[in-house]
């Protein structure tokens, strides 16, 4: 079922807030401001349900928030180095929000938009909820050319699985990279760093100081990036992750498995499938204490981030798979986040 609540208005824009539940009673909140995922509440091995994303309170803190909480970012999710990038022969530098790079789109990315409430759909027959929430970006928004409209479709069904659905297409040849930067927690509090994580991936992009990809394209195998296999994510080489792993090619699965996820504690499993080439591990490193869900503060890595992507500063890496959307051309990716229990 869904029910759907107008809060009010933001620059002269309607801001609803969705609430979407299955027969399980898995629960999931939505706001078309960002079109951030606001909520997810789950069961744990015991049936007892929590919140296993973080948040805010209410939609002044998704406002003025500085840390992307839930939010869709683009239109280049990550980071673009130098804060620039060529296409097509032209040069288009851009706004350098994260020291000498662009992070997440520049200085006002699709994390600071109101998206369009197209449909709010619930199939009695199917179970499936949809909400639609779609964003023209229009030519030369933070100097990115061409007028790139976008729709994400937000399927929660009956498998408590929640799956985006990316559709854009573009009146010029642009770049283009859609994420969810949501950040989970399967135990409902404290940090997140003996989370047990496996990412489906043998190759990583080292990166510089920065954070942006030197062009190299290394293996995992005997290194600190190496989650082949499932192991706690805390790790006493690294202080926590902010790191790109390319995807291995599918082996036969319509949706191939990125990356799976448990919190030993409560038995929460979460297992994230995708069709994009690569995954951003980020461990909320950035996090500083700020207000959060229930007035707490969220603390540094007590979330992580499972970021389907382009690798970053693919714009300006040949060797990286392409994130050019030629004019005319449709951008269509999917990414799930199945929750589960050991119990399953």
């Amino acid at each position: 079922m869904i029910k759907q609540e107008a809060i009010g208005f933001h620059n002269g824009y309607k801001i609803w807030i969705l609430t979407l539940t299955n027969s399980k009673g898995m629960e999931v909140k939505l706001t078309n401001y960002s079109g951030a995922i606001m909520s997810i509440k789950a069961p744990d091995k015991n049936g007892d349900f929590a919140d296993v994303v973080l948040g805010y309170d209410n939609i002044d803190g998704y406002i003025n928030g500085c840390s992307s909480q839930g939010a869709l970012v683009g239109r280049f999710a990550n980071r673009i180095g130098g804060g620039k990038f060529t296409l097509n022969g032209v040069e288009y530098p851009l706004y350098k929000n994260d020291g000498e790079n662009t992070l997440h789109g520049g200085s006002v990315g699709y994390n600071k938009r109101v998206w369009e409430l197209i449909a709010a759909e619930y199939d009695e027959n199917s179970g499936e909820n949809h909400v639609l929430f779609g964003y023209t970006s229009p030519d030369g928004e933070e100097n990115f050319p061409g007028t790139v409209a976008m729709t994400v479709d937000y399927c929660l069904n009956e498998k408590n699985t929640l799956t985006l659905i990316y559709d854009a297409e573009s009146d010029a040849d642009t770049v283009l990279n859609l994420t969810n930067h949501v950040y989970f927690n399967l135990g409902g509090e404290g940090d997140v760093l003996d989370t047990e994580m496996q990412i489906f991936a043998d190759k990583y992009t080292p990166v510089d100081s920065g954070l942006i990809p030197t062009g190299e394209i290394a293996d995992v195998k005997g290194t600190i990036f190496d989650f082949t296999e499932l192991r706690p994510i805390r790790n006493k080489g690294i202080d926590g992750y902010d790191h790109n792993f390319i995807l291995r090619k599918s082996n036969g699965e319509e949706l191939p498995t990125a990356a799976f996820a448990r919190d030993a504690k409560s038995g929460r499993t979460l297992t994230c499938r995708t069709d994009m080439p690569a995954i951003q591990l980020y461990t909320g490193n950035g996090l500083d204490g700020e207000t959060g869900r229930n007035g707490k503060p969220m603390e540094k890595q007590t979330g992580f981030c499972l970021e389907t992507q382009f690798c970053p500063d693919s714009p300006n890496k040949p060797q990286f798979p392409s994130c050019v959307l030629k004019a005319g051309r449709t951008y269509h990716h999917v990414t799930s986040y199945e929750f589960g229990t050991d119990e399953d």
